[in-house]
């Protein structure tokens, strides 16, 4: 498959610069391409959903309720945090191969490229901007949900304390 548009691209890499000649025959057919689309689309829609639990959550969370049900909130969040934890993990290889796929992109900087080329560049280079946005809220998300389910738990011991103290 690769040495067919590598003989059908022959004529055209005259007129064109060998780096861009080379990644029209490293180019994944279509078929491929679509897959691989799909899959990345796939992981930043759970990504996504997942940030958007996470901030139904934190205002869950933030929201004035009376104490025992803050109480029972603190407790099914802190449940949910070990699991959750996964997130993290997730978000930072995503960052990784946003990273990666960066230093190694193709630039389109040059006369040589076409119009089609520096659009497509562009939007790739704002669909990576976008994704490190949402990585980092599912990290700084995850963060703040933790600190806040920690902070009421201390509070907790501490009027705890206060009430043991005031017995005695």
């Amino acid at each position: 498959m690769a040495e067919r548009r590598r003989q059908a691209h022959q004529g055209t890499c005259a007129t064109r610069t060998r780096f861009v000649c080379n990644y029209i025959l490293r180019r994944p057919h279509k078929k491929e391409r679509s897959r691989r689309r799909t899959t990345m689309a796939l992981q930043w829609l759970i990504l996504s959903y997942v940030v958007a639990v996470e901030v139904v959550i934190a205002l869950m969370l933030t929201l004035p309720y009376p104490m025992l049900l803050k109480k029972r909130v603190v407790q099914l969040v802190s449940l949910i945090l070990q699991p959750a934890a996964s997130i993290v993990a997730f978000s930072g290889f995503q960052l990784l191969d946003i990273y990666w796929k960066a230093e190694h992109r193709l630039s389109c900087s040059s006369e040589v490229c076409t119009a089609t080329e520096r659009d497509r560049y562009e939007k790739s280079t704002y669909k990576a901007q976008r994704n490190v946005v949402l990585c980092a809220a599912g990290i700084l998300l995850y963060w703040c949900i933790y600190r806040i389910c920690k902070y009421n738990k201390d509070l907790e011991l501490l009027e705890a304390t206060e009430k043991r103290f005031k017995e005695e």
